[in-house]
């Protein structure tokens, strides 16, 4: 039987193991239950975003103190998927979750590695354990980036069962658009160039590199406003920061920003940026911003440069370096012909190489052959 007539036949159970306050799983899953199938969904926490039509919620509670609180959750967690019986597990995140699908002794059972938990997370002696038991785990294993794959196998994953799969870009809905007149003036930049960073205030993110390149940006450019999104445990610390630097006039710091409300944002700024320390493949905020037709400068960090050419569809920058950030900055600042050029080459790339829609076609088509 090909896959059309299989899938015309089977109504596919999914159930997911996946938090419940990501926008990736959140878009993962939808796309399943939007295409029929019976979706159940376990998360250790809230749900941020709403019930998902079609989709059965359950929560558990986490418990985040130490790694070996997870067997709190082991039986549990165990019993509940025994109870669905799916037809596929598919655990998002190597840690916790993927520790829970594994102890859950449930096959076919898939994982979905995210970043941190193999590059950051794992360095940990005990939670690398624990990671390397899940991996071995796994009937298959996806990640959005070949050093994720390379990272996986030092781990002791099989190579074989580990295929590229990206979160994609929904490009019906991130894409070239009017600028927003309301939020224009809500932000307090008419007639002013704005340039907007979305990482989190987390070490990682190092949004502090972005600040100090506001004084020299401001001494070449000195009508640009920055709109720096996101939340975290370094907010105070980078607002008394800009402030120290005399530029927080110039900074709009606009808290996080629903996915929703993304969109608009991005239409109506001049040029994204991202000052990561480490990414797992690119960054969503990135390929958001690339597919609104934004001309990003962001770290040469994880994959980036497979995804930016560097002064062809975006400028890469070495991290930790506010002077090469600034002048890349002031680049685009000064020039419309090459931002719009940028812009155009970078939301091709996505469109290309990014696609939510077909990644996920693709992702249908691996739990098929998994059945």
């Amino acid at each position: 039987m090909d896959f059309e007539k299989l899938k015309e036949t089977t109504k596919m159970k999914i159930c997911f193991l996946a938090g419940a306050n990501s926008i990736h799983s959140y878009r993962w899953i939808k796309f399943f239950a939007d295409k029929g199938y019976e979706v159940h969904w376990i998360s250790l926490v809230p749900n941020i975003f709403g019930n998902i039509k079609g989709v059965e919620f359950y929560r558990f509670r986490e418990f985040p103190a130490k790694p070996l609180d997870i067997l709190f959750n082991a039986i549990p967690v165990r019993k509940l998927i025994r109870k669905i019986n799916p037809d596929i597990l598919h655990a998002h995140y190597a840690g916790v979750n993927g520790v829970l699908g594994a102890l859950s002794g449930f096959h076919p059972f898939v994982l979905t590695a995210w970043g941190s938990d193999i590059l950051i997370v794992s360095k940990n002696r005990l939670v690398k354990l624990f990671i390397k038991f899940a991996l071995k785990k796994a009937d298959l294993i996806t990640c959005d980036a070949e050093h994720m794959k390379e990272a996986m196998i030092e781990l002791g994953a099989d190579s074989s069962k580990i295929k590229i799969v990206y979160f994609g870009v929904d490009i019906r809905k991130f894409s070239p658009g009017l600028r927003d007149e309301k939020l224009i003036e809500k932000l307090k930049i008419q007639n002013c160039p704005a340039i907007i960073s979305l990482r989190n205030f987390d070490p990682i993110y190092n949004l502090e590199t972005l600040i100090k390149s506001i004084p020299l940006v401001l001494k070449e450019v000195p009508e640009a406003k920055f709109i720096i999104a996101g939340r975290g445990p370094e907010e105070e610390k980078l607002k008394n920061f800009a402030k120290n630097l005399k530029v927080l006039e110039s900074i709009r710091f606009v808290g996080w920003i629903s996915n929703e409300e993304l969109p608009a944002y991005l239409r109506t700024v001049d040029i994204y940026v991202s000052t990561s320390l480490s990414d797992a493949g690119i960054a969503s905020s990135t390929t958001e911003a690339m597919a609104c037709g934004l001309p990003v400068v962001i770290t040469n960090t994880g994959e980036n440069d497979k995804w930016i050419d560097d002064g062809e569809n975006g400028f890469l920058v070495g991290a930790k370096n506010p002077r090469a950030l600034a002048e890349k900055m002031v680049v685009l600042l000064r020039n419309r012909i090459l931002r719009e050029k940028f812009g155009a080459e970078a939301r091709e790339t996505v469109m290309e190489k990014n696609d939510y829609y077909r990644e996920m076609e693709k992702m249908e088509k691996i739990y098929q052959n998994l059945i």
